[in-house]
């Protein structure tokens, strides 16, 4: 399956290169919930024409308290996700 989500962009780096620099130890818990129960296999942010991201302020980002998000397309196997809001 293939979604469009607001990705917090503080989890990038740990969701897309696997770095977790800078997280704790709940935030990478948070991630790592969400990201087995999805079963996601690719996490690919939304880039402009130049290659450029533009984050933007949400109070409903995919997973986490509000902040700013960036759009990511993902694919993931999980064709019956539990409620993404719980995390």
């Amino acid at each position: 399956m293939k979604t469009r989500e607001s990705i917090p962009e503080w989890a990038l780096c740990y969701c897309v290169n696997g770095d977790a620099t800078g997280l704790n130890e709940e935030e990478i818990s948070i991630i790592n919930e969400w990201m087995q129960n999805w079963q996601v296999e690719i996490i690919s942010p939304i880039a402009d024409e130049e290659g450029n991201y533009h984050p933007f302020f949400t109070h409903c980002p995919l997973f986490g308290l509000p902040t700013d998000v960036i759009e990511c397309d993902i694919i993931y196997h999980n064709i019956n996700p539990t409620n993404p809001q719980l995390l």
